[in-house]
């Protein structure tokens, strides 16, 4: 049990370094906080129009630091320095809480009857590996003689139940998760599949088996030792029916394996890949390059670039506003505000739309942008490919975005999958899914998710026309590098800009048989160059269709 006049370090843990015990301190009346006060001034004196603005200037600077992991700073605006840097470090490294998110109320600041201004908050306390402990507090400032404003330091400004004779302690206990498998039963481990580490335990616990971290924050008595209560819970309680039933997932474990060793091919840059069935959005195989942390594949937030092509072609084909074998011309640039240019600044005078998508001119998709009215583009995606509805797959995932663009430059960019256009490679599998099948499916790891999901299927029509003009980027296009593989492969190459200082991420999306698969590398320059050689090493491991 950790010495820490402020909390008990977590059990079953090396016991961080102790702090000193902490006295009591008696309350500074507001009659000696200064000349304001002493005159009865008091923090609302200014105006009937709120606090000082300086005092709230203040408390959001003080927790604006503390969240920050600037302590010194933090401590630096509060009536006891010292005092005040080593209760925080105390209590956040303690109970292993990283990047607090402080929020002070925009209203609610009351004066005490100590003469100090309360500005409430609100603590979002991510703690390690198990969740976040959210909680109220108020903070109390003073104004000082020379008219500044301060945090009047005392424990319960941290948390409203810290205090001399009570702190904080963090229990952890790790149970093992229920054994995970994909849908033939093949028992799926981290040791075998790396990418897959970070979510089995969220995956058995999601699908009802309890399994995975689990904890509690308690505040304890300091003299004994005794929880008083609990203050926060975090993970499911097992169930011990489910302790010997194995969790099945949609995945497969030869595409699992495959997928895992395909990232190989992307040179050791950060990458993801996602394969799913093009007839209910299971997913196959998830796999991320580095294979820890964070899950690049389902929560990542990136500019989809030239595969978000299929989402505008089916705009405007749906709309009838071009047709395959129109001449839609594809020059070096075009001006829309700023000056866009295609890959390589290349130039194909007089090109048919089809060279235009299999040939990826950026060019030719922007001048097309006045056949969309402005939400058009954002309104197809959500209504006949599902971005930006809420997807349950059985982890956590981010779900996509195409907002109403803000002027002529941005709706220009969109078209081409930039500006403010966010994706990742599990919703591009999906839009890759859609456009060849016509029906949107809503992506899953795992059986019987909620489905909230309203989508609309494309017409026949359309859904010929896309698979045509993917087939034809294979075999005329940028996605050549495919061309050699078994089966009738359709794909769509992108190209996404980063920033001025970073190499663009490339992208390739592909079809075959009833898969559908997707891929990011970051930094990866061109889609056919760089990731187009992780879905090939992908498809030449796999058989045309999954069992």
């Amino acid at each position: 049990m950790s010495d820490s006049p402020y909390l008990t370090s977590p059990r079953r843990r090396r016991p961080r370094n102790g702090v000193r015990a902490v006295a009591a301190v008696g309350v500074v009346l507001a009659i000696a906080a200064g000349g304001s006060y002493a005159a009865g001034l008091g923090p609302f004196a200014r105006g009937d129009d709120g606090p000082d603005p300086a005092a709230m200037k203040q408390a959001r600077a003080f927790l604006a630091d503390w969240a920050a992991g600037r302590l010194p700073s933090a401590a630096g605006r509060t009536t006891e320095p010292g005092r005040a840097q080593e209760v925080l470090q105390s209590f956040t490294a303690g109970l292993d809480i990283e990047k607090p998110r402080l929020t002070a109320a925009d209203d609610g600041a009351e004066e005490a009857e100590d003469g100090t201004l309360g500005v409430p908050f609100t603590a979002r306390m991510p703690v390690t590996g198990l969740g976040t402990w959210t909680y109220e507090s108020r903070l109390p400032l003073r104004e000082q003689e020379d008219g500044g404003w301060k945090v009047d330091w005392r424990l319960s400004l941290v948390h409203p139940r810290l205090s001399d004779t009570e702190k904080f302690r963090l229990e952890r206990e790790e149970t093992a998760p229920p054994k995970v498998t994909d849908h033939e039963g093949t028992s799926l481990v981290g040791a075998d599949y790396p990418s897959l580490a970070p979510l089995l335990g969220r995956l058995a616990g999601d699908a009802g088996g309890g399994g995975g971290p689990r904890g509690a924050v308690e505040l304890v008595d300091r003299a004994s030792g005794k929880t008083v209560r609990t203050e926060a819970s975090f993970g499911k309680k097992p169930d011990p029916a489910a302790a010997d039933r194995p969790v099945r997932t949609t995945l497969d474990a030869t595409w699992q394996s495959a997928a895992e060793k395909a990232l190989g091919e992307a040179g050791g840059k950060n990458a993801s890949l996602v394969a799913l069935r093009v007839d209910n959005g299971e997913v196959l195989a998830l796999a991320n390059s580095p294979s820890s942390g964070f899950n690049r594949a389902a929560s990542g937030t990136y500019a989809p670039g030239s595969t978000f092509k299929i989402v505008t072609s089916s705009a405007l084909l749906l709309k009838g506003a071009v047709a395959p074998d129109d001449v839609v011309d594809c020059p070096k640039y075009l001006t829309v505000g700023k000056e866009f240019h295609n890959v390589e600044t290349s130039e194909h005078p007089g090109a048919t739309f089809r060279k235009d998508f299999t040939e990826s001119c950026n060019t030719a998709f922007i001048s097309l942008r006045g056949k969309l009215d402005d939400g058009e583009l954002g309104k197809v995606a959500r209504t006949y490919f599902g971005i930006g509805q809420v997807w349950h797959a059985g982890i956590p995932t981010y779900d996509g975005s195409v907002p109403a663009p803000k002027d002529e430059t941005e709706k220009a960019a969109s078209m081409i999958g930039q500006g403010r256009v966010q994706a990742n490679p599990l919703i591009m599998a999906s839009v890759t899914a859609t456009a060849v099948s016509g029906e949107f499916h809503q992506p899953s790891l795992t059986a019987g998710n909620e489905d909230e999901t309203r989508t609309e299927p494309l017409p026949d029509e359309v859904v010929t026309q896309l698979r045509g003009l993917m087939r034809a980027t294979v075999t005329d296009g940028t996605a050549r590098v495919l061309a050699d593989l078994p089966g009738e492969v359709g794909a769509k190459t992108g190209t996404a800009e980063v920033s001025d200082d970073q190499d663009n991420n490339g992208w390739l999306v592909a079809h075959r048989g009833n898969v559908a698969v997707a891929v990011v590398v970051e930094e990866g320059v061109t889609g056919g160059g760089s990731a187009g050689p992780v879905v090939h090493s992908l498809l030449s491991a796999v058989p045309e269709d999954p069992s």
